[in-house]
């Protein structure tokens, strides 16, 4: 009888499959790549028109022997590493170990792992995609040409233990020019008006002051508000408009990797490398009882927003029947893909809609149950109608001034129902402006004039930067959690309540490359390359052709820097704080959870401990210590006393200088996807207020 050898990445996924084909298959796995560049070498001649030598990869020796053993005992090898231009290089390694004619239909794909997708898969081998291998194979070596060529030379000239590359730079980039911004920003002093009117009701409505004169007014100081309050001392306040509008919202497509990297960060909390984690798990199989094993999630690594019609359809019959023919579009939707996607894969979904979360809950962890959820939800919505809403404009007239209060009310959930995008959940909602009539007199409560400054850009949080590098070209689905991984471990940047800081080593080193090495930390050069990567795949280009135009031009690079280049020194803030061993002052350096004190005698004195910051508030426990930032083994921050241990207090939230005005305990600061708040830290009183309020 025939024996089939299956070859796939995981041993996971290797379990999965093997519960779905009989006994005539063996299914094992290579644990990723067989061979790969060597570690100690080079391994590209540049002389030689970029030859390449490929090695087995350390420890992977008995792997590959035992695959030659099986593939030499079966009739037929199929190879089925994920379905993406880092599998297909996979699958050729393995072809190419395994002494596979090149000719032989032996790759399979499969989007999904479930049965279905498996023996359809299996009925349908074809030859090695080339193009695609040599795609991939133009990315490794290109980041070899740039990694082992440029690292060694910022270890001699700057410190050991730094990295440089074509991705990772150029986010360091974007951090450290953020930055730049945020130091030469110069706010801007402006002022608002709020008018809180009351009706006949007694309800209050808000109301912004928009116009004078009929022309958009701006109020730069306090003596222009001065004059506004003057005006309108005494005036009447009467409804001259009331708008109603229906507007329409369609739900979010549903999730490409950037997305569900930025959602599962807005909503979940989830890092990158946190959610790719938990979704690899979900794609390559969970246990979930009289099924068995089965894949919960389609393929994690895809740019492309395209559902299978198959999969449009059950979900169309799901809507229908949990939700009724209103929820249900007329035409299964149709999301448009942005520029060069894969558009082979489909969006991230779920491997069936009727496998809902709560069914499965007892099967999963809770995180794998929180991520699966999302994008069961996302995907649903997405397969469903738009929602209405009805949006109220109120304009009153006080004299020659002009009032603004606006506000929506939802007259058709739709997709909503089920799903609403992280960006969309402040939703106004219109409350008592229902009740608000044309040419009716409001009277005035209160005016309440604020002073505002402008305030510089955002610093980047995982999910804008991911968000950034996408919209920009840079890189691509797989490689964001690995670059953010890459630039925290350097110690080129820190993170710090969820924001992204460069440290002086970032900013020391791009200003290097910037000079040296522009095209390196350049954003469209890099997104340039990308695109050419893309043009290998589709075969327009020859891959070394690639290879060449950009080593020319680097090389000269190289010799120049090289010889410019004298040692830098990367400034150390010294504290005020002696180390308990040696006398020395500690220095403050970055480790991968933030900043910690070391002492500059290393490596004769290894002494560090960690740097406390104050928050410039007063224990509430023992009230003599002050609060400081500490942070956990994981990394996450905390606040505790800094008179540690004989004062235990410890917080998850920022404890702040004010009592709760209904129970007098302490209160603390809270973030909240509506921003920050303070709470009341006795569990049994649920006072809670946003933190700007008056400001």
């Amino acid at each position: 009888m025939e024996k089939t050898l299956v070859i796939v990445e995981s041993p996971a996924k290797a379990k999965t499959i093997g519960k779905f084909l009989g006994r005539n298959y063996q299914v094992k796995a290579s644990l990723g790549h067989i061979r790969d560049l060597p570690k100690s070498q080079f391994g590209v001649d540049v002389e030689d028109n970029f030859k390449v030598k490929y090695i087995t990869i350390r420890g992977k020796g008995e792997i590959l022997q035992e695959l030659r053993n099986a593939a030499n005992k079966a009739n037929k090898v199929l190879l089925a590493p994920d379905p993406d231009r880092e599998g297909e290089a996979i699958a050729w390694h393995l072809l190419k170990s395994l002494k596979i004619d090149e000719n032989e239909k032996c790759r399979i794909e499969f989007n999904e792992i479930t049965k279905d997708a498996i023996k359809d898969a299996i009925r349908h081998p074809r030859k090695i995609d080339i193009p695609r291998v040599e795609s991939q194979q133009a990315r490794r070596v290109l980041d070899r040409l740039v990694g082992y060529n440029l690292s060694p030379l910022l270890w001699r000239k700057v410190k050991k233990g730094l990295s440089a590359g074509r991705v990772q730079s150029v986010a360091v980039r974007l951090i450290c020019e953020r930055e730049e911004e945020i130091k030469e920003f110069i706010p801007e002093e402006y002022w608002s008006l709020l008018a809180k009117l009351t009706l006949p009701s007694k309800k209050i409505i808000e109301a912004k002051l928009i116009k004078k004169d009929d022309k958009k007014i701006e109020i730069k100081n306090k003596e222009q508000m001065d004059q506004i309050l003057k005006d309108l001392k005494g005036k009447k306040f009467l409804v001259n408009q009331v708008k109603k509008q229906k507007k329409h919202r369609n739900p979010a497509a549903p999730f490409t990797t950037s997305s569900l990297q930025q959602e599962a960060y807005r909503k979940l909390n989830f890092t990158a490398k946190k959610t790719m984690r938990i979704a690899q798990q979900l794609y390559e199989g969970i246990d979930i009882g009289n099924e068995g094993t089965v894949g919960l999630v389609t393929y994690i690594r895809t740019d492309s927003t395209r559902i299978s019609e198959v999969a449009q359809e059950e979900a169309r019959k799901y809507v229908l029947g949990k939700f009724g023919k209103n929820y249900l579009p007329e035409k299964p939707r149709i999301f448009k893909n942005k520029g060069n996607t894969q558009n082979a894969h489909e969006a991230i979904r779920p491997t069936s809609i009727i496998r809902e979360p709560d069914g499965l809950k007892s099967f999963l962890t809770r995180d794998q149950y929180k991520l699966y959820k999302l994008i069961w939800e996302r995907f649903l919505a997405s397969q469903m109608a738009q929602a209405t809403l009805e949006q109220t404009t109120v304009l009153i007239g006080a004299d020659n001034y002009q009032f603004s209060a606006s506000g929506s009310v939802i007259v058709f959930k739709g997709f909503m129902e089920v799903y609403i995008e992280g960006k969309d959940e402040e939703e106004e909602l219109e409350g008592p402006l229902a009740l608000v009539n044309e040419g009716q007199d409001l009277s005035l409560a209160k005016l309440e004039p604020k002073q505002h400054f402008t305030q510089p850009p955002a610093r980047y949080t995982e999910a804008t930067l991911v968000k950034t590098l996408e919209e920009k070209g840079i890189g691509r689905p797989s490689t964001y959690a690995p670059t953010i991984d890459t630039i925290l471990s350097r110690g080129y940047v820190v993170r710090e309540n969820k924001q992204f800081f460069p440290t002086e080593l970032g900013f020391v080193v791009i200003e290097l490359l910037k000079e040296y090495f522009p095209d390196i930390v350049d954003v469209e050069f890099t997104a340039s390359m990308e695109n050419k990567l893309d043009e290998i795949e589709e075969g327009n280009i020859y891959w070394k052709n690639v290879l060449k135009e950009f080593y020319t031009g680097f090389e000269k690079e190289l010799r120049h820097a090289d010889q410019e280049i004298g040692k830098i020194e990367v400034q150390e803030e010294v504290s005020d704080e002696a180390c308990e061993k040696c006398g020395r002052n500690f220095v403050v350096k970055f480790g991968r959870y933030g900043k910690f004190l070391a002492c500059p005698g290393f490596p004769e004195c290894r002494n560090t401990k960690p740097l406390l910051e104050e928050v410039g508030v007063n224990c509430p426990k023992c009230k003599e210590g002050q609060i400081v930032i500490r942070r956990s083994k994981k990394g996450r921050t905390f606040y505790g006393c800094d008179g540690y241990p004989e004062c235990d207090f410890v917080s998850w939230e920022k404890p702040l200088n004010e009592q709760c005005p209904q129970c007098n305990s302490f209160l603390l600061e809270k973030n909240t996807r509506k921003g920050k708040r303070k709470v009341c830290s006795n569990k049994d009183c649920h006072y809670e207020v946003k933190a700007n309020k008056g400001e």
